[in-house]
């Protein structure tokens, strides 16, 4: 496990000093219990940690990036960045589930991709880090990993409510979402769906719930409209 922790490190670009910091930020609560080990052992305390030192970077951030940009804007604009579907997606650049400490269970039915685990261990992550490093160390990290591109991580956020106003008041078909495919148990399903105005696909998603699948759908049909092809998608039956 040791070369897995470095090799998290390398990719997080911060190397720690206490290394138990970064084992404790990727210890879930079934892998405490299931080794008998105290309840402060898990990641629960250094998540909200984390949580508190995102919020704070990423206000900051958002206030001095957007000097015009009224309050209740900028609240909705953190909200889509530090949310846990976002936070998941940044935990899946770093590949954050691979290197998670689970119990059996947990892992069978497929904690590692599983958005509230890896969002949970992003925070934790943080926190670790800023146990370790100080603000400095932590704001570095949250910049390059969760507060980059952010108008695609806004858009993502919330995909299906702006692709509704580009199609809302034209002449082009009902938007609609179609489901594809379902597959998997109960625990682990997957799901399929396609995002079509009138009988077109503009746009096709795949996630763990019908609605994370919905929102990939609607993210790449709104990336569809942007890439000049609004005359194909709009065309009139």
């Amino acid at each position: 496990m040791e070369r897995e922790l470095s090799e998290l490190e390398e990719r997080a670009g911060y190397h720690f000093t206490k290394k138990e910091w970064l084992r404790q930020a990727l210890t879930h609560s079934s892998y405490a219990n299931e080794h008998h080990m105290e309840k402060s052992g898990c990641n629960e305390r250094l998540e909200f940690l984390g949580d508190a030192v995102l919020e704070v970077v990423s206000s900051d951030y958002l206030y001095h990036r957007y000097p015009g940009m009224p309050e209740g804007d900028l609240t909705r604009m953190r909200a889509s960045l530090v949310c846990e579907p976002t936070l998941a997606f940044c935990a899946r650049e770093l590949e954050l589930g691979s290197f998670l400490f689970l119990g059996k269970g947990e892992d069978a039915t497929g904690g590692r991709s599983r958005d509230s685990v890896v969002s949970d261990a992003m925070e934790a992550l943080i926190g670790a880090i800023y146990l370790d490093g100080g603000l400095e160390c932590a704001r570095a990290f949250i910049l390059r990993f969760v507060l980059n591109d952010i108008e695609h991580k806004k858009l993502f956020y919330d995909s299906k409510t702006i692709l509704q106003e580009l199609v809302q008041g034209r002449d082009c078909g009902a938007l609609t979402y179609v489901l594809l495919k379902e597959e998997g148990p109960d625990h682990n399903k997957n799901f399929e769906v396609s995002a079509r105005i009138g009988e077109r696909e503009i746009g096709r998603g795949t996630g763990r719930t019908k609605k994370a699948a919905e929102q990939m759908a609607a993210y790449r049909g709104i990336l569809t409209i942007n890439h000049q092809q609004v005359e194909y998608v709009f065309k009139k039956h």
